[in-house]
């Protein structure tokens, strides 16, 4: 991570967080913009107009950013910050990462349920393992990462449940290729807003069994 008006270096697209000061990856942070009514909104899809404003993909940024008025500052103007602000962008992060799980489902490019997992991931299918934060340790810890795959655990089980069209999901694969890669991406970011610890900021998993 380098200071504020470093030059871009091999090719990244960086972003300066308007809390920390620092420049990195724009996928470690999140966009935001003024409203014609003055009030600061998430730009997680990074299409809404107007000037961005970038803050790491942290919760105590976010909140920081909120109230202390940075947003103002950035903007060179008066302008309003929701008290919930994180928790909107938690909740956005959250549909995000559960849209993309579910278009690579439709795409037969992710299965949930124990057996059909173990079976992908004995196969190397698998380059993503998905579970749920509230499902049983027991049943968690029989299942492992990928070798050099990622590992994501910060959703619900009620979360995994919406992108399968079921009640509840505790275990998910997903196959190697671009969808993989942009829910790892997207629930890196979500990390930052409700996990404080047990992975990286890439997903990678530490705990391998």
């Amino acid at each position: 991570m380098t200071r504020g008006g470093q030059n871009k270096t091999d090719g990244e697209d960086l972003r300066k967080c308007i809390v920390t000061g620092e420049t990195a990856p724009r996928g470690g942070l999140v966009r935001f913009v003024v409203g014609p009514d003055g009030q600061v909104f998430p730009d997680i899809m990074e299409k809404l107009p107007g000037r961005g404003m970038w803050v790491s993909a942290d919760r105590a940024a976010i909140q920081k950013a909120a109230a202390k008025g940075l947003f103002s500052r950035a903007a060179k103007a008066p302008v309003k910050a929701s008290e919930t602000l994180a928790d909107d962008v938690e909740q956005q992060l959250v549909r995000r990462v559960v849209e993309l799980i579910s278009l690579a489902r439709k795409c037969g490019e992710a299965v949930s349920g124990y057996e059909k997992v173990k079976d992908w991931l004995i196969k190397d299918y698998a380059e993503v393992l998905v579970q749920a934060s509230d499902g049983s340790g027991r049943g968690k810890s029989k299942l492992s990462t990928p070798q050099e795959g990622s590992f994501v655990g910060w959703l619900t089980a009620d979360e995994l449940g919406m992108a399968f069209g079921r009640q509840t999901v505790i275990h998910v694969a997903l196959a190697a290729g671009g969808l993989a890669s942009r829910v790892v991406e997207e629930a890196a970011r979500l990390k930052g807003l409700r996990v404080s610890g047990g992975a990286d900021a890439t997903g990678k998993d530490r705990r391998r069994t």
